[in-house]
């Protein structure tokens, strides 16, 4: 599908068995989302020709969402920047139409990387296929029909510039921390001591002094007084 093979994750049912490359054993039905007239309907002629029904082609993000409530389709092929204000649009009603229906199949196709939301989508959903293909990198028309099956039979498909960018995102520091230990930071970066954190969750110090010594390892801060490791780790918290 792309110069350099954008399919880098391919998994669940294989969409197509034993039937030619773009054939279809059963009707999709998709939603599209994208603001530009010629590339909408040429979409719509595409999917079409490959036995796609279009039940939907909208413009934007508000539009994608009402037409997915309305048609419940198998797969949503949106673009990122739409209407109103052409930023991520596309992208954040795709997050959002997965947190609510987390079965369903999305395709993101864009000329652009959200490293935010590409990773919230990527994420979301239980099992469902999610796919971020970049509009550039499409070069052959088989390919994208053959990825759109893939994501609709529950399988991944992610362009491989989506995965390096991905993979260059800072980690958020506090991702190793327990529920409790982020509660305890929390408490700390309120500037609490240990005792007062203890009266406030009803532990012992002993137990807050453990969580605050489980933080600092944890956010691998640099030996130091101890006073001096809680401001690093207050400003890990406020940072994140």
């Amino acid at each position: 599908m792309t110069r350099d093979s954008a399919r880098v994750a391919a998994t669940g049912a294989s969409p197509g068995g034993d039937l030619p490359r773009g054939a279809s054993a059963g009707v999709t039905r998709v939603v599209i989302a994208e603001d530009g007239l010629l590339l909408r309907e040429g979409l719509t002629g595409v999917l079409a020709r490959f036995g796609f029904e279009v039940v939907a082609a909208v413009g934007d993000a508000e539009a994608l969402i009402a037409a997915v409530a309305e048609h419940a389709p198998d797969l949503v092929l949106t673009d990122i920047r739409m209407p109103p204000g052409f930023r991520d649009e596309g992208l954040r009603a795709a997050v959002t139409l997965r947190r609510a229906r987390p079965r369903l199949p999305v395709v993101v196709l864009s000329q652009y990387v959200q490293d935010e939301y590409a990773a919230a989508l990527l994420d979301s959903g239980s099992g469902a296929g999610v796919g971020y293909l970049l509009k550039d990198r499409v070069v052959d028309v088989q390919d994208f029909v053959a990825a759109l099956r893939t994501v609709a039979s529950g399988g991944t498909v992610v362009d491989p510039e989506v995965v390096r960018r991905l993979l260059r995102r800072p980690k958020d520091p506090l991702a190793a921390l327990s529920s409790r230990e982020r509660e305890v930071l929390a408490l700390v970066a309120e500037g609490h001591s240990n005792s007062a954190i203890a009266a406030r969750l009803f532990v012992t110090e002993a137990a807050v002094g453990k969580h605050v010594g489980n933080i600092l390892a944890k956010l691998d801060l640099p030996p130091a007084e101890d006073t001096n490791r809680r401001v690093l780790a207050v400003l890990a918290f406020l940072r994140a």
